[in-house]
Protein backbone atom coordinates (compact mmCIF):
# COMPACT_ATOMS: atom_id res chain seq x y z
CA UNK A 1 0.00 0.00 0.00
CA UNK A 2 1.30 3.11 -1.33
CA UNK A 3 0.46 6.74 0.98
CA UNK A 4 0.32 9.55 -2.22
CA UNK A 5 -0.14 13.37 -1.49
CA UNK A 6 -1.10 15.22 -4.32
CA UNK A 7 -0.62 18.89 -4.55
CA UNK A 8 -3.48 21.59 -5.63
CA UNK A 9 -3.12 23.94 -8.60
CA UNK A 10 0.82 24.97 -9.19
CA UNK A 11 1.76 23.42 -5.81
CA UNK A 12 4.74 21.03 -5.08
CA UNK A 13 6.06 19.31 -1.79
CA UNK A 14 6.00 22.48 0.02
CA UNK A 15 2.65 22.68 1.01
CA UNK A 16 2.87 19.35 2.32
CA UNK A 17 5.73 20.05 4.05
CA UNK A 18 4.18 19.53 7.75
CA UNK A 19 2.76 16.27 6.46
CA UNK A 20 5.59 14.75 5.06
CA UNK A 21 6.92 15.06 8.68
CA UNK A 22 4.61 13.99 11.06
CA UNK A 23 3.34 11.38 9.27
CA UNK A 24 6.94 9.65 8.25
CA UNK A 25 5.78 6.33 9.20
CA UNK A 26 3.34 5.71 6.85
CA UNK A 27 6.16 6.66 4.02
CA UNK A 28 3.70 9.50 1.89
CA UNK A 29 5.08 10.51 -1.37
CA UNK A 30 4.14 13.73 -3.05
CA UNK A 31 3.29 13.27 -7.01
CA UNK A 32 3.94 15.79 -9.56
CA UNK A 33 1.32 14.66 -12.40
CA UNK A 34 0.13 17.81 -11.88
CA UNK A 35 3.21 19.16 -13.74
CA UNK A 36 3.31 16.42 -16.23
CA UNK A 37 -0.27 16.07 -17.92
CA UNK A 38 -2.79 18.13 -19.61
CA UNK A 39 -5.93 17.07 -18.36
CA UNK A 40 -7.19 15.58 -14.92
CA UNK A 41 -8.02 12.00 -16.65
CA UNK A 42 -4.59 11.98 -18.43
CA UNK A 43 -3.13 13.06 -14.44
CA UNK A 44 -4.90 10.16 -12.51
CA UNK A 45 -3.49 7.60 -15.34
CA UNK A 46 -0.27 9.21 -14.78
CA UNK A 47 -0.46 8.48 -11.01
CA UNK A 48 -2.14 5.04 -11.08
CA UNK A 49 0.62 4.55 -14.02
CA UNK A 50 3.42 5.54 -11.75
CA UNK A 51 2.57 4.22 -8.52
CA UNK A 52 1.55 0.41 -8.63
CA UNK A 53 -1.04 -1.53 -6.50
CA UNK A 54 -3.17 -0.67 -3.73
CA UNK A 55 -3.11 2.81 -2.97
CA UNK A 56 -4.82 5.64 -0.76
CA UNK A 57 -4.57 8.81 -2.15
CA UNK A 58 -4.42 12.54 -0.20
CA UNK A 59 -5.28 15.50 -2.54
CA UNK A 60 -6.03 18.94 -1.75
CA UNK A 61 -7.68 21.30 -3.73
CA UNK A 62 -7.17 20.07 -7.86
CA UNK A 63 -4.86 16.91 -6.38
CA UNK A 64 -8.53 15.96 -4.51
CA UNK A 65 -9.73 16.07 -8.52
CA UNK A 66 -7.01 14.10 -9.58
CA UNK A 67 -7.93 11.23 -6.65
CA UNK A 68 -11.24 11.19 -7.41
CA UNK A 69 -10.68 10.46 -10.69
CA UNK A 70 -8.38 8.13 -10.22
CA UNK A 71 -10.66 6.31 -7.80
CA UNK A 72 -12.83 6.44 -10.74
CA UNK A 73 -10.73 5.00 -13.03
CA UNK A 74 -9.42 2.02 -10.64
CA UNK A 75 -11.65 1.63 -8.15
CA UNK A 76 -10.16 -1.48 -7.09
CA UNK A 77 -6.99 -0.09 -6.21
CA UNK A 78 -8.24 2.49 -3.88
CA UNK A 79 -7.76 1.87 -0.50
CA UNK A 80 -8.84 5.45 1.06
CA UNK A 81 -9.41 8.79 -0.15
CA UNK A 82 -8.80 12.05 1.98
CA UNK A 83 -10.50 15.14 -0.29
CA UNK A 84 -8.90 18.16 1.17
CA UNK A 85 -10.49 21.29 0.43
CA UNK A 86 -11.72 20.32 -2.91
CA UNK A 87 -15.17 20.17 -5.28
CA UNK A 88 -16.60 17.01 -6.95
CA UNK A 89 -18.49 19.58 -9.40
CA UNK A 90 -17.07 20.32 -12.80
CA UNK A 91 -16.45 24.29 -13.60
CA UNK A 92 -19.30 26.93 -13.79
CA UNK A 93 -19.43 29.86 -16.27
CA UNK A 94 -18.88 32.31 -13.54
CA UNK A 95 -14.94 30.74 -12.92
CA UNK A 96 -14.58 29.52 -15.99
CA UNK A 97 -14.33 33.06 -17.00
CA UNK A 98 -12.36 34.31 -14.30
CA UNK A 99 -9.93 31.28 -15.28
CA UNK A 100 -9.81 32.27 -18.91
CA UNK A 101 -8.80 35.68 -18.20
CA UNK A 102 -5.96 34.58 -16.08
CA UNK A 103 -4.79 32.41 -18.40
CA UNK A 104 -4.74 35.80 -20.76
CA UNK A 105 -2.63 37.40 -18.58
CA UNK A 106 -0.38 34.61 -17.65
CA UNK A 107 0.34 33.72 -21.28
CA UNK A 108 0.95 37.24 -21.42
CA UNK A 109 4.10 36.67 -18.74
CA UNK A 110 2.04 38.99 -15.88
CA UNK A 111 2.24 36.43 -13.63
CA UNK A 112 2.34 38.76 -9.98
CA UNK A 113 -0.53 41.10 -11.14
CA UNK A 114 -2.64 37.52 -11.12
CA UNK A 115 -1.10 36.43 -8.39
CA UNK A 116 -0.28 38.15 -5.75
CA UNK A 117 -3.57 40.51 -5.37
CA UNK A 118 -5.40 37.44 -4.61
CA UNK A 119 -3.40 35.37 -2.27
CA UNK A 120 -5.12 36.35 0.73
CA UNK A 121 -7.78 34.91 -0.16
CA UNK A 122 -6.38 31.10 -0.26
CA UNK A 123 -6.23 31.95 4.09
CA UNK A 124 -8.21 32.71 6.75
CA UNK A 125 -8.01 36.41 6.73
CA UNK A 126 -6.08 35.98 10.48
CA UNK A 127 -3.52 33.74 8.51
CA UNK A 128 -3.40 36.26 5.35
CA UNK A 129 -1.26 38.45 7.44
CA UNK A 130 1.32 36.21 8.57
CA UNK A 131 4.14 37.43 5.57
CA UNK A 132 5.99 33.84 6.10
CA UNK A 133 2.87 31.92 5.07
CA UNK A 134 1.86 33.39 2.26
CA UNK A 135 5.13 34.01 1.39
CA UNK A 136 5.81 30.67 1.10
CA UNK A 137 2.45 29.97 -1.01
CA UNK A 138 3.36 32.68 -3.59
CA UNK A 139 6.87 31.28 -4.05
CA UNK A 140 6.21 28.12 -4.64
CA UNK A 141 2.99 28.96 -6.95
CA UNK A 142 5.33 31.86 -8.88
CA UNK A 143 8.05 28.43 -9.07
CA UNK A 144 5.52 26.98 -11.49
CA UNK A 145 5.50 29.19 -13.99
CA UNK A 146 3.10 30.56 -16.36
CA UNK A 147 3.30 27.54 -18.99
CA UNK A 148 2.21 25.46 -15.80
CA UNK A 149 -0.40 27.74 -14.35
CA UNK A 150 -1.78 28.19 -17.89
CA UNK A 151 -2.08 24.21 -18.19
CA UNK A 152 -3.44 23.48 -15.08
CA UNK A 153 -6.04 26.00 -15.25
CA UNK A 154 -7.27 24.89 -18.51
CA UNK A 155 -6.76 21.41 -17.02
CA UNK A 156 -9.54 22.35 -13.92
CA UNK A 157 -11.55 23.90 -16.40
CA UNK A 158 -12.27 20.75 -18.37
CA UNK A 159 -12.00 18.80 -15.04
CA UNK A 160 -14.97 15.91 -15.31
CA UNK A 161 -18.21 15.35 -13.28
CA UNK A 162 -17.01 13.63 -10.29
CA UNK A 163 -20.32 13.70 -8.57
CA UNK A 164 -21.41 11.06 -10.95
CA UNK A 165 -19.43 8.07 -9.34
CA UNK A 166 -19.08 9.00 -5.37
CA UNK A 167 -22.05 7.16 -4.30
CA UNK A 168 -20.21 4.24 -6.38
CA UNK A 169 -17.21 4.02 -4.06
CA UNK A 170 -17.02 1.72 -1.36
CA UNK A 171 -13.47 2.64 0.31
CA UNK A 172 -13.32 4.90 3.25
CA UNK A 173 -13.03 8.31 2.17
CA UNK A 174 -12.09 12.03 4.64
CA UNK A 175 -13.25 15.02 3.68
CA UNK A 176 -11.50 17.96 5.27
CA UNK A 177 -12.23 21.40 4.48
CA UNK A 178 -11.66 25.05 6.47
CA UNK A 179 -14.80 26.75 7.59
CA UNK A 180 -13.33 29.87 5.98
CA UNK A 181 -12.31 28.74 2.74
CA UNK A 182 -13.35 31.38 -0.08
CA UNK A 183 -12.07 29.41 -2.31
CA UNK A 184 -13.86 26.17 -2.35
CA UNK A 185 -16.42 26.91 -0.05
CA UNK A 186 -17.22 24.25 2.67
CA UNK A 187 -20.92 23.20 0.86
CA UNK A 188 -18.71 21.70 -1.55
CA UNK A 189 -17.53 19.79 0.43
CA UNK A 190 -21.02 18.75 2.53
CA UNK A 191 -22.07 17.66 -0.64
CA UNK A 192 -19.11 15.54 -1.64
CA UNK A 193 -19.44 13.98 2.21
CA UNK A 194 -23.43 13.56 1.20
CA UNK A 195 -22.36 11.63 -1.74
CA UNK A 196 -20.08 9.23 -1.01
CA UNK A 197 -21.26 6.07 1.44
CA UNK A 198 -19.88 6.62 5.17
CA UNK A 199 -17.79 9.33 4.31
CA UNK A 200 -16.33 11.08 7.17
CA UNK A 201 -16.92 15.21 7.34
CA UNK A 202 -14.14 16.95 9.49
CA UNK A 203 -14.60 21.61 9.18
CA UNK A 204 -11.57 23.35 10.61
CA UNK A 205 -12.53 26.29 12.29
CA UNK A 206 -10.50 29.42 11.41
CA UNK A 207 -9.25 28.20 8.61
CA UNK A 208 -9.00 28.55 4.65
CA UNK A 209 -8.25 26.95 1.81
CA UNK A 210 -4.96 26.15 2.02
CA UNK A 211 -4.93 24.12 5.38
CA UNK A 212 -2.15 21.75 5.14
CA UNK A 213 -0.23 25.06 5.60
CA UNK A 214 -2.33 27.32 8.08
CA UNK A 215 -3.49 24.00 10.81
CA UNK A 216 -0.45 21.09 10.18
CA UNK A 217 -1.44 20.11 13.57
CA UNK A 218 -5.19 19.88 12.60
CA UNK A 219 -4.77 18.15 9.74
CA UNK A 220 -2.13 16.03 10.65
CA UNK A 221 -3.88 14.48 13.44
CA UNK A 222 -7.03 13.69 11.39
CA UNK A 223 -5.34 12.32 8.90
CA UNK A 224 -3.06 10.68 11.27
CA UNK A 225 -6.54 8.88 12.76
CA UNK A 226 -7.92 8.27 9.82
CA UNK A 227 -5.21 6.67 8.33
CA UNK A 228 -5.02 3.84 11.56
CA UNK A 229 -8.70 3.36 10.62
CA UNK A 230 -8.11 2.37 6.71
CA UNK A 231 -4.82 0.62 7.57
CA UNK A 232 -6.35 -1.61 10.36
Amino acid sequence: MTLVLLPGLAGNDSMWRDQLADLADFRPHVTDVHMRHATVAEMAAGLLSRFPGELVLCGASMGGMVAMEAARQAPGRIRGLALLGTTARPEDDAMRGVRENAIRLFEQGRMREVIEPNVGMAFHPDRAKDADLTGRYLEFVLQAGAGQLVRQNRAVIGRPDARTHLPSLRCPVLVMCGEDDQLTPPALSREIAALVPGAQLVMLPRCGHMLTMEQPEAVNRELRRWLRAVLA
